[in-house]
């Protein structure tokens, strides 16, 4: 009997009511279809945000690969003496896939000299470019992408959920307004 009962109270909003409003009714659907939405549109959002960014990162992979370049001028050192890892922009020459020389500026450790070979990367064109994720990395980043579009789809969801309750809300209290106008004077007749 107890378990009857409470089933009723979580589904109060759908039970045939003399007290219950169209507004509860359409209240009712509206809060199903946010948690809907917040559940699946969210874990939808997310697992699409994530497989799309763990396949950007395995792109990168693919089309990235290192080469060694040379410094073609000294890494200037610090400034300051408490200073002591510094980097700066040096020139560099290196080769690109394509068997042409080329040349470019990327940051190095100060204390270089001119000569000394480093590790860049560099894309399908030869272009210089920053080191791919690795794919452990790539995979937390998918992750914390994955969950940032989960958060957003349920927070927009909610939000519009609770904007629309609102208006609901305030379209409620104008009904509640208009019937005590017609019902408050009949109560407040004195009899005697």
């Amino acid at each position: 009997m107890c378990g009857g009962e409470a089933k009723r109270k979580r589904l109060w909003r759908w039970r045939r009511n003399p007290l219950r409003r169209r507004v509860d009714a359409v209240e009712a659907w509206i809060v199903l279809l946010v948690w809907a939405l917040i559940a699946v549109g969210g874990t939808l959002a997310g697992l699409l945000t994530a497989h799309a960014a763990d396949a950007s990162f395995a792109r990168q992979r693919a089309e990235r690969q290192p080469v060694r370049a040379v410094l073609l001028a000294d890494v200037p050192q610090s400034a300051s003496p408490t200073q002591t890892a510094y980097r700066a922009l040096v020139k560099v020459g290196w080769t690109a896939p394509d068997g042409t020389s080329r040349t470019g500026e990327t940051p190095a450790t100060s204390g270089l000299r001119a000569g000394s070979s480093i590790t860049l990367w560099q894309d399908r064109d030869g272009s210089l470019t920053g080191q791919p994720a690795d794919p452990a990395d790539a995979s937390v980043e998918s992750a914390l992408y994955g969950a940032g579009a989960a958060v957003a789809v349920a927070g927009l969801a909610y939000g519009s959920g609770a904007l629309v309750r609102w208006r609901l809300d305030r379209r409620r209290l104008d009904e509640w307004a208009r019937e005590w106008e017609r019902v408050g004077p009949r109560w407040s007749q004195r009899t005697g």
